[in-house]
């Protein structure tokens, strides 16, 4: 994890999501880019695809922010910017930049602020092929990735989640996997015994002392659940996968969309 990326706007979190970022190429020695993105409330500048005199000045006060942090903290820092604010601009741009980065770092969407497109983080965790860490929108952080809470329900967004998290893991003080799905999920072979896996077998064979339990129950929704079970651990960051389409369900307890807007601790997602 040695390049990564945070999305800077003049929002009041963008602060926040910055040091997050800082403390974390701190810790793995990476370099830290910043990508200056944000929608254009001028119409005619959008539809001219020109920076108005209020998007200029947002974007100047990001980059002081940002130089000055960085250099502040040692870190080998970036700058990078959007030449407009069309939010199709916004939505693209900011999605292809993140394929260049180790880690992505964004802010939980704020409802109603429309600095960004309202899908800019979705639509980026879905198609940059990169981990995303989403820093909520209310609470602080001091900090992220000692106490880590594994989402597992052994799918494909799951398993990528999982593997791209491990830098991270490897440096936490704690690991916990919540299983989300039953045993017998797995199928019964009519082709007899199958192999027994197990995800805490493997995080071992990588140097990664984690614990396991399963999340049971259906009295309540599965995100729920896991919402609900990460603030017992007191956990400082969650990995899971992310769905789209048919798991960016808008209904109560379900989906990825549901998480990103509950979530209170960091969260971590790869497609």
């Amino acid at each position: 994890m040695k390049d990564i990326l945070v999305h800077m706007d003049d929002g009041d979190r963008c602060g926040t999501r910055l040091d997050a970022a800082i403390g974390l190429a701190r810790q793995h020695g990476a370099r830290l880019t910043g990508l200056f993105a944000r929608n254009e409330t001028h119409k005619p500048s959008a539809i001219a695809h020109q920076a108005s005199e209020m998007l200029s000045t947002a974007r100047d006060a990001a980059r002081a922010l940002f130089t000055e942090r960085v250099a502040a903290a040692g870190v080998n820092g970036r700058w990078w910017q959007l030449a407009h604010g069309d939010p199709g601009h916004v939505l693209s741009e900011t999605m292809f930049c993140a394929r260049y980065a180790d880690l992505v770092v964004m802010g939980q969407i704020e409802p109603k602020a429309n600095r960004v497109p309202e899908d800019l983080v979705e639509h980026t965790i879905l198609n940059c092929g990169r981990p995303v860490l989403v820093i909520p929108h209310t609470g602080s952080f001091a900090t992220i990735g000692e106490r880590i809470a594994i989402a597992w329900n052994a799918g494909k967004e799951a398993v990528r989640a999982l593997n791209d998290a491990k830098p991270l893991m490897a440096m936490a003080k704690s690991v916990t996997v919540l299983s989300m799905h039953a045993q017998q999920e797995r199928g019964a072979s009519t082709m007899g015994e199958v192999p027994h896996v197990d995800i805490i077998d493997h995080l071992a064979t990588c140097g990664i002392k984690a614990e396991g339990e399963r999340l049971a129950g259906e009295h309540i929704g599965k995100m729920d659940m896991l919402l609900s079970r990460l603030c017992d651990l007191g956990a400082d960051l969650v990995v899971m996968g992310a769905h789209g389409q048919y798991g960016l369900s808008l209904k109560r307890g379900t989906g990825t969309r549901y998480v990103l807007a509950h979530m209170t601790v960091p969260v971590l997602m790869s497609n």
